[in-house]
């Protein structure tokens, strides 16, 4: 497939490795020629340096025989126009368009912009990628990142392991044994910086950062099998009125176990703003790193804290300091990666990566269509993939036992209607069945060849 990616940042940069990782034809556009230059450098990819929206550039990236075209710069109205022209003078078939304005994306929605028809088959919303992830994640306080699977009947949870986890040293194995009715089986674990797919003689220490695949009715019973008490979240304070936090709040509000919600905001409009949006939520004006601030909102009772203003550093201090008040749980969005490996360090509980939530948002879109769900775990590191098994798939009609998986892919579960079953070795894999796999990124290409999905992407 031969796919245009406009904008060379993180986010472009992160879909041309995967796609180029998968021997498509990549070209990367971008007015920044240090940019262009790092991808060409570091990846198989071609790079036009240019405005992705002009014409000209557009054909010596060869929009003419381009099969997609996925527009990520930093511009919404650059995005727009270069799905335009694709569109018009190219005929490109498949455009894809990151839009971050809110103005826009509420346009979107109405019959007067339907009316103009708008060229754009698939519109990304970071801020809206980004309050759902935040919005799973303060549903699964345990879990330091959580994902949605099979139409909601399955999760991904990651969750860290603790000196007083009582399955400690123990064989993944003789785990299957202990807990046999339970539907969750660990998929990947990270262990001092490095990310595996597990054997089932490996045993789980603390320290491990473990990825465990569960039907969505036994989340709580596998939490507490791995040590993490659940908990219902009454109490929640945002720092950040910006789209994710106000999106984020107007959620809470409309959940049934009416969970009470408290805003800082240090903009003065933009706190007013989200005053007039938000029903029963408290909205404050002032700086979240304000200590005072942070006790007037009750910081010392709340079950958690999300920090999701637009400085990284301010999310990671304002969420230790919300730690330190007696917080129970604090969530932070960390838009630099560099910046991770000091989550755990400073005992904030999870973190919220746009980009990330970005790109997997765009692979779900680009992958086949019977390729249901992408997720990307890490920096690009691995990746769950939901498909639907076909007929021409090598998996089809086969024991889980008796298919030839490379070493760095598991089976996550598989669903047969709207039943999701754990993956024993004696279940049988069925033509229409849903099978979720947990992949290692250099073992994607062998899984899409087992799927039978990498001959079209749309």
């Amino acid at each position: 497939m031969k796919v245009i990616i406009c904008g060379a940042g993180q986010v472009g940069w992160q879909i041309a490795r995967h796609l180029s990782g998968e021997k498509n034809d990549v070209t990367v556009v971008d007015n920044n020629a240090e940019l262009v230059r790092r991808a060409q450098e570091t990846l198989d990819v071609q790079g036009v340096e240019g405005f992705a929206s002009y014409p000209d550039v557009l054909r010596r990236a060869g929009a003419e025989d381009a099969d997609m075209i996925i527009a990520a710069t930093h511009s919404d109205e650059v995005n727009m126009i270069t799905c335009q022209v694709a569109h018009a003078i190219f005929s490109v078939p498949r455009k894809i368009a990151r839009l971050r304005a809110q103005s826009y994306l509420d346009a979107l929605h109405s019959d007067l912009f339907r009316d103009t028809h708008l060229p754009v088959d698939v519109v990304i919303s970071p801020e809206r990628e980004v309050a759902e992830a935040a919005l799973q994640r303060i549903a699964a306080p345990a879990a330091f990142d959580t994902e949605a699977f099979m139409e909601g009947r399955a999760q991904l949870l990651g969750i860290a392991l603790d000196a007083d986890c009582p399955v400690l040293n123990t064989p993944l194995r003789q785990l299957s044994d202990l807990f046999s009715t339970l539907r969750a089986i660990v998929v990947g674990v990270r262990r001092e910086g490095h990310l595996f797919a597990p054997e089932p003689d490996d045993q789980l220490f603390a320290g491990d950062n473990i990825y465990v695949f569960s039907h969505t009715e036994d989340v709580k019973r596998t939490l507490d099998i791995f040590g993490k008490a659940t908990r219902r979240q009454e109490r929640v304070v945002v720092i950040g009125a910006g789209h994710v936090g106000l999106a984020v709040a107007q959620a809470l509000e409309r959940n049934a176990d009416r969970v009470r919600v408290k805003v800082i905001e240090r903009n003065r409009h933009r706190a007013e703003a989200a005053a007039d949006a938000l029903e029963r939520t408290i909205v404050l004006h002032g700086d979240g790193m304000d200590s005072e601030l942070l006790m007037e909102a009750d910081i010392d009772r709340a079950d958690a804290v999300l920090a999701v203003t637009d400085d990284d550093r301010t999310n990671l201090l304002v969420s230790v300091r919300a730690k330190q008040a007696g917080c129970k749980l604090a969530i932070a969005l960390v838009n630099d990666p560099t910046l991770v490996p000091m989550v755990a360090a400073l005992d904030i509980d999870a973190y919220i990566n746009p980009r990330a939530t970005t790109v997997s948002s765009i692979l779900r879109h680009i992958r086949h269509g019977r390729v249901r769900t992408v997720y990307s775990i890490g920096d690009a590191e691995a990746e769950v993939i939901e498909a639907q098994v076909l007929s021409t798939s090598p998996l089809a009609g086969r024991l889980i036992r008796e298919i030839d998986f490379p070493g760095g892919v598991l089976v996550g579960a598989v669903m047969k209607g709207q039943t999701v079953h754990r993956p024993a070795g004696t279940l049988r894999v069925e033509v229409g069945d849903v099978i979720a796999l947990f992949a290692m990124a250099k073992d994607v290409p062998e899984v899409e060849r087992l799927l039978q999905v990498s001959i079209d992407f749309f």
